[in-house]
């Protein structure tokens, strides 16, 4: 069966028109046509870890079957009109120092960091690795309601929200907040919220696993929704 593939931004340079349709197996998902295209284009990862996929222009998982004449479309992070355009989600290690640096601008007095990194220890079990999966389109927009909403209520100029997904070793950025602003003290306050609500309000979740066992980490629960109030 064949596919029609959709390109936008930074993607239009990197695939040529001669790939715009897909030929692959009958009961191909969408983890498959990503296979394909991995294979054909070396050194991105990080660009592919920031992708959203839609079918037929709805929002799909690596899971979603497609089928013989299906449109795919391959949606790198969208322009927000931010200077720094680094809200996103990775499977690569974080570099804390050069996300922070490109934030950095002439007329910021104040840039306030939150590097939340894996620690050996929980409650005296001792950790080997951590674990974190999310609901990826979810939480990449969730995130980018946050340093939205961070902007307009605390006046400060720019926001990085950087999460990493999959397995995280000791030592290692789990999340990166950093905010940049004229004044330290909006800097400071718009950090501490944007962290305390990512960690309650956006869709991702972390196992420990220790020397003696594994367990999700229990999270605190979704905020009630609009009108409603919520049952203890």
């Amino acid at each position: 069966m064949r596919v029609k593939l959709l390109v936008f931004g930074v993607l239009r340079d990197l695939f040529p028109e001669s790939v715009r349709e897909i030929e692959l197996e009958e009961g191909a998902k969408v983890a498959d046509l990503l296979g394909v295209l991995k294979a054909s284009l070396q050194g991105h990862d990080a660009l592919w870890s920031s992708l959203a996929v839609a079918v037929n222009k709805d929002y799909a998982t690596v899971s979603h079957p497609l089928a013989n004449g299906d449109e795919v479309a391959l949606l790198p992070p969208v322009s927000g009109g931010s200077s720094s355009e680094m809200i996103f989600l990775t499977r690569e290690r974080i570099d804390s120092d050069a996300v922070v640096s490109r934030l950095k601008q002439g007329e910021d007095g104040a840039v306030v960091v939150f590097d939340g990194i894996v620690r050996n220890n929980t409650r005296q079990r001792q950790t080997l690795f951590l674990f974190y999966e999310s609901y990826e389109e979810m939480a990449i927009k969730q995130m980018r309601e946050l340093a939205v909403k961070a902007k307009a209520d605390f006046g400060i100029r720019d926001v990085v929200l950087v999460h990493r997904l999959g397995k995280l070793e000791i030592g290692e950025t789990s999340v990166l907040i950093a905010v940049a602003s004229a004044h330290r003290g909006q800097a400071f306050s718009a950090c501490r919220w944007l962290i305390d609500t990512l960690k309650q309000t956006v869709p991702i979740w972390k196992k420990e696993h220790f020397v003696d066992g594994e367990v999700w980490v229990d999270g605190e629960p979704f905020p009630a929704a609009p009108g409603e109030e919520r049952k203890e």
